[in-house]
This record gives C-alpha cells, sequence and structure tokens, in this order.
C-alpha cells in the first residue's frame, strides 16, 4: 500500500470493547537454545528470537531498463533461486538473489490493459505468478511474460465499496501458499466496514482441478493497534504464519512488528456478517517475534523520522531458506518513489 499518514490519535479505536476470543496479550517470543553461532546471533539481536544480519540500499532510487526500481511490495523467491520483487506500479522484477541487481522486468495490467495496485505475490509451483490488486481487490494468475491466465473468485464482502465493505488501499496485501500447496491465504490490509477495529480478515481458497483455486475458510487476526494494518504473510512449513504488523505515524516514523500467528484452531469467519463482538469467535493466535525498532541500527540512516533509523516503510517478506540458526528471512520497504524514504533490503534469521 502506498504511504498513508496516520496520526497518532488513530490509537484511540483501541479502546473499543470486543468480545472476540483472543489468545492473550502477545510477547515476544523466549528461547533459551543455543549454538555454535549464538554470539553472532546475539551481536545483532532484534530480540530473543529474531536478529539482523544486514540490510542494502543498493537499489534505492536506481532504474533497469527505463523502469524505477523501487516502490516494492512483495518478495518471492523463483524457480531458478532468483528473487522475484513486485512493484505495486504493476511491474514484476527478478533480482540476482546476491547482488540485488535487476535482471528482468516484466510489466503487468489487468484484462483491460490497466494498472494494478499490485500488492502480494506467490510463485506456483508450475512458475506461474498469483498476483493480488488491492484496488478491487482481485488475485490473477498471470505467466512468466505476464500473460493474465486465470482470476480467483472474491467473496463479495471483501470486494471495495459500493461493491462490497472494503475500502480501497486497504485490501489484499499478504499472500502465501500453505504447505503442501493446496490452499492460498491472501490477508486484507485493514478491516472491513462493520467489523471491529484491528480486526483483519484472512481468506483462503483450496486448488482444484487445473490449478484453478475455490472459496475456502476465512479467519480473523487482531493487530496490536487500530494504526497497524497487515502487508504481508509468509506461511512456515508447520502452517504457521510470519505476519508484519505495519504502521505510520507523523513526525515519528514507521512501526514495524514482525509476529508468529497460528490459524490452524481459529474460527470461519466467512458465514460471520460482522466481527463486532460475536462471543466465541476464536481469532487467529499470535505472538510477537521483534519489533524491528528493537534492532541495532547498523550504520543505517534516515531520510525523515524514525524510532530507528534502520526503519523505513517495509511491505514485503519472504522466507529465503533454513539454517541451525533458524529461518533466513528477506524484507523489503516500499519507498512510494520518494525522496525522503528508502528501497532497504533487510537480513533477518528468525527462530519459531
Amino acid at each position: 500500500m502506498r504511504l498513508r499518514t496516520v496520526l497518532a490519535t488513530a490509537t484511540a479505536g483501541l479502546a473499543a470493547a470486543t468480545c472476540l476470543t483472543a489468545a492473550g496479550p502477545a510477547s515476544a517470543v523466549s528461547d533459551s537454545s543455543t549454538d555454535s553461532s549464538t554470539n553472532s546471533r546475539t551481536a545483532n539481536a532484534c530480540s530473543s528470537s529474531v536478529s539482523i544480519d544486514r540490510f542494502s540500499d543498493a537499489l534505492d532510487k536506481t532504474t533497469y531498463d527505463g523502469t524505477f526500481v523501487g516502490n516494492f511490495s512483495a518478495l518471492a523467491v523463483d524457480k531458478d533461486g532468483s528473487l522475484a520483487a513486485l512493484e505495486d506500479r504493476s511491474s514484476l522484477f527478478n533480482l540476482d538473489a546476491k547482488t540485488l541487481q535487476p535482471k528482468r522486468v516484466v510489466p503487468l495490467a489487468d484484462e483491460n490493459g490497466a494498472a494494478l495496485d499490485s500488492e502480494g505475490l506467490v510463485i506456483d509451483r508450475d512458475g506461474t505468478r498469483l498476483i493480488t490488486s488491492e484496488t478491487e481487490p482481485s488475485i490473477r494468475r498471470y505467466s512468466v511474460d505476464g500473460k493474465i491466465l486465470d482470476r480467483l473468485p472474491v467473496p463479495s464482502s471483501l470486494l471495495v465499496a459500493p461493491a462490497g465493505r472494503a475500502v480501497s488501499n486497504q485490501t489484499f496485501e499478504g499472500l502465501t501458499l500453505l504447505p503442501g500447496g493446496h490452499t492460498l491465504l491472501a490477508s486484507m490490509e485493514y478491516p472491513i466496514a462493520g467489523d471491529t477495529s484491528g480486526a483483519v480478515r484472512f481468506q483462503t481458497w483450496t486448488r482444484t482441478k487445473g490449478n484453478h483455486f475455490k472459496l475456502a475458510a476465512q479467519y480473523a487476526y487482531k493487530t496490536d493497534a487500530a494504526f497497524l494494518g497487515v502487508p504481508e504473510v509468509q506461511a512456515l512449513p508447520d502452517g504457521r504464519l510470519l505476519v508484519l504488523e505495519r504502521g505510520f505515524t507523523s513526525g515519528v516514523g514507521n512501526t514495524v512488528r514482525l509476529y508468529l500467528a497460528d490459524p490452524r484452531h481459529a474460527t470461519d469467519t466467512s458465514g460471520i456478517d460482522t466481527l463486532t463482538g460475536q462471543p466465541g469467535v476464536r481469532l487467529i493466535k499470535k505472538t510477537l517475534l521483534a519489533d524491528i525498532a528493537d534492532c541495532p541500527t547498523l550504520g543505517a540512516t534516515a531520510k525523515q523520522p524514525q524510532p530507528n533509523p534502520l526503519l523505513d516503510n517495509i511491505e514485503g517478506m519472504v522466507i529465503t531458506g533454513r539454517d541451525k540458526g533458524g529461518y533466513k528471512v528477506l524484507l523489503v520497504s516500499d519507498d512510494n518513489q520518494n525522496a525522503v524514504q528508502t528501497t532497504r533490503f533487510y537480513y533477518l534469521r528468525v527462530r519459531v
């Protein structure tokens, strides 16, 4: 989502009472396990569960083949090992996984040739790309060359008003395939009209013949503050999720937090019209892994006020691998093609 200024007073919405059944307060995970890399992780620790290896501003305010490199909203690992980086202004880049240098850019469009507000990205098992656009919202399947191959159904309530109850620029942001590749999950960024403040819907689809998808269960996830939205989700091999929460306060800067979430025992909310206090609705359980503001700065600088100069408008996330130190997770910020923001890649290690 393109950057929106949110005043600190927006947090007043937290005072609204809700009867939704939460899993308890989100708190940082504690892990007492050690291995040979403990000292190096601790030196760059953001929390007991997350450390940062490094960051890179190498692509900030650059161009490739006549296309601005930035506005990144999602990341994925392609079948050849390169990084796919989705730009929210209708371009999909392939980047060298080591150097981040662009290797290719493919333009994207809807069925009428119009630009997308492209936000979520999954590379399917056959190499095709599933891409969300948050203006309708929609999920389309594209070929490697950017040709539309399919379009997934969307529940009417999640459509942008007046067709539905969603707000434009606040819809499908995160997209991930669950283990096994049979279930696709998309996260709304903010609540739809009528739902409790901070209650964000996660919609799923199940795979059918011919690599099509049909609508399936829906779940509710509660952000820690009304001004925080969900820009990205990534599935872990056991079915749990890494979830980013992000917000912006004018004059203060960005808030970006990483959570471990478990949708496996949450209530299916697809038949619940409004999430405004129904007893017994089980939310997706979540635990705070790290507030990125607590990471070491690593010498980073910011072009506008930030709680930590390392921070920017972090929007994309992908799990790039695993080692004995945990999962390797790559984040990227969306600079909105704005002079006071930075396209920055963050290399994290996450233990869950």
